[in-house]
């Protein structure tokens, strides 16, 4: 059985582990009481604006935030057990950072576009009053927890930074763009940098003596672990393999010297990973131990798309060297289930999932031989989760006439495979568009109106002139009208349509602009044309970029292909220049000028 991917969903426990924020990428964010098991604060329709009010509803509605990364910050005063690690930063695409006080629900504070192009980690020590965030821009900022005043910022890469850790101890700071690079927090100077991943680092922690880096990249099927001795250049010291990629990852250290070292990982299939070792070479040599979700076969055919995994989980401590214990959150992100269970290296263990208290839509029936209908059954349904329940599957309609459904079925009729009515038929159906017998007329009247002129052919721009200034007002204020209507019907491009209409607005637009009902056909038509207008710089900025992207893809392949013929070891030297030498040369020329 096939778990869900949820390498969509942020989660983070508070340090506490006393709630847990899931947002689930509609916008809002959820904070679930771990102990009473359920939600404590919904906090939705967040406006993109310095509003404190959430619960005020913004224009844009509760999608118009986009959150890339979130990290609940360990307050250093001691509080109130309910106040005590409440406040949870938040980073969006816009490039937005914002703080949430959790206990009172209420916004802390918000710097506006901290990072353009978009926020894309989040981090800070396990005790302090700062915290620090990482964006597309290849800035690493530090920021004022209490009040988000920017203390202090720098250029951690020339390109996009994907992920970025802080030491529990507050003294070193790890990026990943290019390369991975080791910052001292006390004078910002780059300590150490090693070879890196292929692809873009999606997780990053420190281990909690500050000894080791350890990253997943998008795509890659291991966790890397990287010492921190301040040599250049170097590889992982161990590699930990994995199923399917990592997308979050947590370590904890143990011993008397903090020598062992045992790491956590979950899959973007929601199974959890466990390795453990006394050193860096048991961890090596040690074999994964993994936790799942058990759930009935039946189970995961009747309710499509909703199969319990795990997806949020920490690494607590450990009673012995082999034995640790998580505080794990699994089951459904409507309704999770919050469990700490004691892990025993070399012993997989399977996690029950009870879909009580859940209302799900079982999977659309068919018709069987005979002719019967299976029951559609659900469970009952908790009214705190009323809002996060899937909707129901929509009905297949049977796109049989009027005369077969006088006709008696047969054996094979009833075998028939069910077609699902297209959205257009939808719509002709209800009356919105235009019917089929519509269209048809409005052909012959556009063909009559035009002499025969094939609307959708490339028509020079002096025939169209022509014909439209040999028509009378009254005929060019119909085709007019006929013209909106067939665009808006999709009976016709609007690429043909368009260039048309403007000829008529330059020729015949004092008459059109007389009559009341053209009138507001212009209105709304500018209206449209001006909101898409405004959209196309941006549009452009971004087809730009794909160009850009692709062209440094086609440049690798054709460097990728001149590279074959050369033996393995200058292979590895050149694609180590490609990947990192241009950024090696600008970072050693900007320490040499410092």
């Amino acid at each position: 059985m096939e778990s869900t991917n949820i390498r969509d969903v942020l989660t983070c426990f508070s340090p506490s582990f006393e709630f847990l924020a899931i947002s689930s990428g509609d916008g809002r964010i959820k904070i679930w009481d771990t102990i009473k098991g359920h939600i404590q604060t919904d906090f939705a329709n967040i406006a993109s604006t310095d509003e404190t009010d959430f619960f005020a509803k913004p224009k844009g509605g509760h999608l118009s935030v986009d959150y890339t990364c979130m990290k609940w910050l360990s307050m250093e005063k001691k509080k109130k057990r309910k106040q005590r690690n409440s406040l949870l930063i938040l980073g969006t695409g816009g490039g937005d950072v914002l703080a949430l006080d959790v206990s009172v629900g209420q916004s802390k504070w918000r710097v506006s576009d901290c990072h353009p192009g978009g926020v894309t980690a989040i981090s800070s020590p396990a005790v302090g009053s700062y915290v620090y965030t990482a964006g597309a821009d290849g800035m690493v900022c530090e920021l004022d927890s209490m009040t988000g005043n920017l203390l202090r910022k720098f250029k951690a890469s020339s390109k996009a930074v994907s992920s970025m850790s802080v030491s529990s101890d507050g003294k070193h700071i790890a990026t990943a763009a290019a390369q991975l690079k080791i910052f001292n927090c006390s004078d910002l100077k780059k300590m150490q940098k090693f070879s890196g991943h292929p692809g873009s680092v999606r997780c990053m922690t420190f281990s909690d003596n500050g000894k080791y880096v350890l990253s997943s990249a998008v795509g890659e099927r291991y966790v890397a672990v990287w010492e921190i001795d301040g040599s250049k250049k170097k590889s992982a010291c161990c590699v930990l393999a994995m199923d399917h990629p990592a997308i979050f990852i947590d370590s904890k250290s143990y011993g008397v010297d903090n020598s062992g070292l045992s790491v956590l990982a979950i899959s973007e299939m929601g199974v959890c990973y466990f390795w453990t070792g006394t050193d860096i070479e048991e961890l090596h040599k040690s074999k994964s131990t993994k936790v799942m979700v058990s759930v009935d076969d039946d189970l995961s055919k009747n309710y499509k798309g909703a199969v319990p995994t795990i997806f949020s989980a920490k690494l607590q401590n450990f009673s012995k060297p082999a034995t640790g214990h998580a505080f794990l959150a699994h089951g459904l992100l409507i309704k999770p289930t919050f469990e700490k269970i004691s892990i025993q290296c070399g012993t997989d263990a399977k996690l029950t999932s009870s879909m009580d208290g859940i209302l799900l839509p079982l999977t659309q029936f068919q018709k069987s031989k005979k002719g019967l209908d299976k029951q559609n059954h659900v469970t009952a349904l908790d009214r705190a989760n009323t809002e996060g329940a899937l909707l129901p599957v929509p009905s297949i309609h049977n796109l049989s006439d009027a005369k077969s459904q006088d006709m008696p079925s047969t054996k094979d009729d009833m075998e028939v495979d069910r077609v699902t009515l297209c959205l257009e038929d939808r719509l002709r159906a209800e009356g919105i568009l235009s019917s089929y017998k519509d269209l048809t007329s409005n052909t012959i009247l556009l063909s009559k109106l035009l002499n025969g002129v094939n609307i959708e052919a490339n028509v020079p721009q002096k025939q169209m002139k022509a014909a439209v200034s040999s028509m009378t007002p009254d005929d060019a204020s119909t085709l007019f009208k006929l013209l909106l209507a067939m665009w808006q019907s999709r009976s016709i491009n609007g690429e043909y349509v368009l260039p048309w209409v403007c000829c008529l607005l330059v020729h015949h637009g004092n008459y059109l602009k007389s009559e009341d009902q053209t009138s507001q056909l212009i209105d709304s038509l500018y209206k449209l044309t001006k909101s898409k207008g405004d959209g196309i710089q941006s549009l452009l900025q971004l087809s730009g970029r794909f160009q850009l992207l692709a062209a440094q893809f086609n440049k690798a392949v054709d460097k990728s292909q001149v590279s074959k013929d050369e033996d393995e070891e200058s292979e590895d030297e050149d694609e180590e220049d490609i990947l990192y030498d241009d950024e090696d040369e600008s970072e050693n020329t900007s320490d040499d000028n410092n």
